[in-house]
């Protein structure tokens, strides 16, 4: 107890915050300085870097995430295994920025997603206690528990950081992350955190990413800029089809993973476009444009009815699809449709860095859960500290 409550009392603290979404790639790395708690929260980017999975490992995720292959033992060793990748990221990513490790106080990881099921349960592996033994640092994990434990889906967390570093007295903002979800986070101006609305519009990379996994015979992993889909038209005959999707007319909150636009769901797509004789390029560009669609309907239908947005701002993998960014423009007409790194900002490090704050406030007792945003009863404090 002593050593939290003096790392509770530092005025600034070093931070790495670590996360792996859906997508499943690597992992990102941030590495913060935080200077108080709360809505006196202030933050600076010191570094970031990706770390991506050998491609067995990445395979081996894989299967956790497939009913038919995952086993108990399988996720048993894959918690301490990726315990181990997501500590050594923490020292590669010290030894990269000049930074010793005696010099960061905490550590805050997401871990790796197995299986969410909103509301009922979830599961995040990449054990803790093997990043505290690696690093020697006090590590805040397992975020999501405590949500779904006070009747939330668990999902998404990162809103309550967006809330601190995004707000405004004078724009109306919405935050765009496109990881292998998109997720939106609307933020009226001058609001508390009670008037925070945010959740999962649907799929975001994952799909496009099976798709051009599937149709370059795993050649690529994802569509550099857009650029395949740009060589293609949207099939209306296939996006009539997406467009009835049960989970875009969900009102939130609301949460999507891999259970809803997976592996499975790429593939009846597939089955669909074979069957209607779509060409690849067109097939790209309709799964893109189906991205596209379901954030833009989920602004339209969610958000604009509660207030406007002066200001959309993008990030995550998907903001240097430059077609997908196009489309989504497209279909929001009269909303100012920005990515990060046009304010200077870093789109791929804003997941990372939302989870070094949040276990910040972790370790400050602070309530870091966004009920408007999860469904949860009440504001509890998220996240396992492991000394």
């Amino acid at each position: 107890m002593e050593k939290l409550y003096s790392l509770y009392k530092k005025p600034k603290k070093k931070v790495i915050g670590l996360m792996s979404g859906t997508s499943a790639d690597g992992i990102d790395a941030a590495l913060v300085e935080i200077e108080g708690y709360g809505p006196e929260t202030r933050v600076k980017l010191l570094s970031f870097h990706n770390f991506p999975y050998d491609e067995p490992v990445r395979q081996e995720i894989f299967k956790l995430f497939d009913l038919k292959h995952s086993n108990a033992e399988l996720i048993c060793r894959m918690n301490f295994k990726l315990g181990e990748y997501f500590g050594k990221a923490a020292l590669k990513l010290c030894q990269l920025s000049g930074v010793d490790m005696d010099e960061v106080d905490l550590i805050g990881s997401h871990g790796q997603t197995v299986y969410h099921i909103p509301g009922e349960a979830t599961l995040q592996i990449g054990e803790p206690s093997v990043i505290a033994e690696l690093t020697g640092k006090t590590v805040v994990a397992d975020f999501r528990v405590r949500d779904i434990a006070a009747g939330g889906h668990g999902a998404p967390l990162v809103p309550y950081a967006e809330y601190l570093l995004y707000r405004s007295d004078k724009l109306n903002r919405a935050l765009l992350n496109i990881g292998g979800i998109a997720n939106i986070t609307w933020i009226p101006k001058g609001c508390t955190v009670d008037d925070v609305l945010a959740f999962d519009t649907g799929p975001g990379n994952m799909v496009i990413d099976e798709i051009v996994r599937w149709g370059t015979g795993g050649k690529r992993r994802f569509d550099e800029g857009g650029k395949i889909a740009s060589e293609g038209r949207v099939e209306e005959r296939l996006m009539e089809i997406l467009r009835a999707h049960p989970y875009l007319k969900l009102r939130p909150p609301k949460t999507a993973g891999r259970e809803f636009f997976g592996r499975s769901f790429a593939e009846d797509i597939i089955k669909k476009s074979q069957d209607l004789m779509i060409g690849f390029e067109d097939l790209v560009a309709t799964v893109t444009y189906f991205t596209a669609y379901s954030i833009a309907r989920a602004v339209q239908d969610f958000i604009l009815p509660r207030g406007k947005i002066d200001e959309l701002l993008v990030s995550g993998g998907g903001a240097y699809n430059s077609t997908l960014v196009r489309m989504i423009q497209n279909e929001l007409k009269g909303i100012e449709v920005r990515t990060l790194e046009e304010l200077g900002q870093n789109s791929d490090a804003k997941e990372a860095v939302a989870f070094a704050v949040l276990a910040n406030e972790t370790l400050g007792g602070m309530c870091n859960n966004v009920p408007g945003a999860t469904g949860a009863k009440k504001k509890v404090i998220l996240g396992k500290i492991v000394v």
